[in-house]
C-alpha cells in the first residue's frame, strides 16, 4: 500500500563555481533580467532551486547546529496553518505557502505506513502566501489567495499546500491545485488567477482515496509550466507569466503523479522533462510538442527529473519496479525500458535502486538516490555503476524531503526532524546529525551560506556564522 508523497563545494573554489553556475543557467536560456545582475547563490526560485538541481555553491554551509539552544540558528519564525511546500528565495525575500483551517493543530500522521485513506472534511480554509525577510525572519506580508472548503481531500500525510511556489524576482506563482494557480507581485498584490478544474492526484486504483495535489510550477522566460497528471483529463500546460493566458496545453494520458516538471536544454532549445508511469517524456518548452517518451517503472511517480551532465535522471519506485533512467538531453522518439542496452536516447539504466518519494541529486560525479526508508545508493552518474550503499537513520524513520547539497556536503531531512549531514563522495561519510525539534516534510532551501528548513509549524534559518 502506498504512502503519500509530500510533495508529492569547496571553500577555496566557491566563487569560480558560482560564476560557472550562473553561466550555465544563462546558457540554458532559463534566466533573464535580474538574475544576471545579482549573486546567483542568493536565489532559490522554485522547488529544489535553480533547474531543480538542489545545489547552491559559493558560500560555506553549516554542518552542526542546535535549535533548542539557538546555536547556529539565525532565526525561527512560526507559520500558521499546515503546508509542505518548500521555501523559495529571491534576494532577501523568502516565500512559503500554507493552508489554514478551523483546527488549531491539523492532523498529520508521518512515518513508514501504507494507509491510503483521506482526512475527513476539515471545513473552510484560507490558502495563504507568506513573505519573510530572509535575513531576519520578520514577516513582511501575508496574503490569502483563496478561501473555501477544499474540493479535494488530503492524505493523512499531506497538506492542502504541498506545491512549492516559484518566482522570477518580479512575480510569485502559488499553486494550490484545485484552488487555483495564483500570481502575485513581490509585495503580495494579486495579479491574476487561473482555475484549472478539479485536480485530483489520488490513488488511481482506488479513486475514492483522495490525496490532494503536489506538483509545483516552474518558470521559463514568460511561461509558467504546470504538470497536472490527475484522475481524468491530465495535461501539461504553459501560461503566460505576465497575464495568465494559456499558451499551450498538451494532453497526458497517465495516472496521477506528484512530480514537478524540470527545465533543461538539448543544446539549442529549452525543453521540459516530466516523470510518469505510462508516459515519462520530454517536451518542447515553447510549444508543448512531445519529443521523446518511455513507459514503465513505479505506478505512483513522485521524484522530479534531474538534468545534469548532459543527461536527465528519472526514477520512481512504487508497485514493484524501482528503475533509474539516464536519458540523453538530445533524445528523440521512443526510448527502451530499464535494462535495455544503451542507445535510442538511453545512456544507461538500472532496473532496481530507484526512489519512491525523494528526488535524487547529482553532485559532482555521483548520483545519490535515497529511498523513503533511508536506504541510500550512490551511482557513477556517467555509467550507472553502483559505488556504495548504506542506511541513513535507524531504519524506522521516513524520508520524504529531497536532499540538497553545497560546500561538499549533502543534507538529508527525516520526517521526524533529524537532519543528517554527509560529506559528499563515492562513499559518503556522516559528519553530523542535527535535530529540528519538529516534523519536517518539505525540502529545504539554500541561500547565501544558510539553510532554510520548513517544519510543520516554523521556518528555521540555520547559519553557522550566527550564535545563540
Amino acid at each position: 500500500m502506498p504512502t503519500i508523497p509530500a510533495h508529492p563545494s569547496k571553500r577555496g573554489r566557491a566563487p569560480g563555481r558560482a560564476t560557472r553556475l550562473l553561466s550555465a543557467v544563462l546558457a540554458l536560456g532559463l534566466a533573464r533580467g535580474p538574475i544576471a545582475a545579482e549573486d546567483p547563490a542568493l536565489h532559490w526560485p522554485s522547488f529544489r532551486g535553480p533547474r531543480a538541481s538542489g545545489i547552491s555553491e559559493g558560500k560555506p554551509l553549516p554542518a552542526r547546529w542546535e535549535v533548542a539552544s539557538g546555536q547556529g540558528i539565525a532565526w525561527k519564525t512560526r507559520i500558521p496553518g499546515l503546508g509542505h511546500s518548500s521555501p523559495i528565495i529571491w534576494g532577501d525575500r523568502l516565500i512559503v505557502t500554507s493552508a489554514m483551517g478551523p483546527a488549531d493543530e491539523p492532523s498529520l500522521r508521518v512515518g513508514l505506513y501504507g494507509d491510503i485513506g483521506s482526512v475527513p472534511d476539515e471545513g473552510v480554509h484560507r490558502f495563504n502566501v507568506h513573505c519573510l525577510d530572509r535575513t531576519t525572519g520578520r514577516i513582511l506580508w501575508e496574503r490569502t489567495a483563496h478561501t473555501g472548503v477544499p474540493r479535494i481531500k488530503r492524505h493523512t500525510k499531506a497538506s492542502h499546500a504541498n506545491s512549492t511556489p516559484a518566482t522570477d524576482g518580479k512575480r510569485v506563482i502559488a499553486f494550490f491545485g484545485t484552488e487555483g494557480l495564483h500570481a502575485l507581485d513581490m509585495e503580495g498584490n494579486p495579479l491574476w488567477k487561473r482555475e484549472l478544474g478539479l485536480l485530483d492526484s489520488g490513488y488511481f486504483r482506488a479513486p475514492e482515496a483522495q490525496w490532494g495535489f503536489g506538483s509545483s510550477p516552474v518558470i521559463h522566460e514568460d511561461l509558467v509550466i504546470v504538470q497536472c497528471d490527475v484522475q481524468g483529463g491530465g495535461f501539461l500546460a504553459a501560461f503566460r507569466l505576465s497575464d495568465g493566458q494559456e499558451v499551450w496545453r498538451t494532453p497526458r494520458k497517465d495516472v496521477p503523479t506528484w512530480s514537478t516538471p524540470t527545465l533543461y536544454s538539448d543544446g539549442s532549445s529549452a525543453r521540459v522533462a516530466v516523470n510518469g508511469w505510462k508516459r515519462i517524456a520530454g517536451y518542447d518548452a515553447a510549444t508543448g510538442k512531445e519529443l521523446w517518451w518511455l513507459q514503465g517503472g513505479g505506478d505512483i511517480p513522485v521524484p522530479t527529473p534531474v538534468a545534469a551532465r548532459g543527461l536527465i535522471f528519472i526514477t520512481n519506485a512504487h508497485g514493484g519496479p524501482s528503475p533509474v533512467y539516464a536519458v540523453a538531453v538530445d533524445a528523440r522518439g521512443e526510448i527502451g525500458p530499464a535494462g535495455s542496452p544503451p542507445g535510442r536516447g538511453l545512456a544507461w539504466s538500472a532496473e532496481r535502486g530507484g526512489a519512491y518519494m525523494q528526488t535524487p541529486i547529482v553532485y559532482g560525479d555521483h548520483l545519490y538516490v535515497c529511498r523513503d526508508n533511508g536506504a541510500l545508493s550512490v551511482f557513477d552518474a556517467r555509467t550507472g555503476r553502483v559505488l556504495h550503499e548504506r542506511r541513513l537513520g535507524g531504519g524506522t524513520s521516513g524520508f520524504t524531503a529531497s536532499a540538497v547539497a553545497g560546500d561538499g556536503k549533502l543534507y538529508y531531512t527525516a520526517e521526524s526532524g533529524e537532519v543528517l549531514v554527509l560529506r559528499a563522495g563515492p562513499e559518503p561519510e556522516l559528519i553530523a546529525t542535527n535535530e529540528l525539534g519538529d516534523i519536517a516534510m518539505a525540502t529545504p532551501a539554500l541561500s547565501g551560506g544558510a539553510i532554510y528548513f520548513r517544519t510543520r509549524s516554523h521556518v528555521i534559518a540555520v547559519d553557522g556564522r550566527t550564535g545563540p
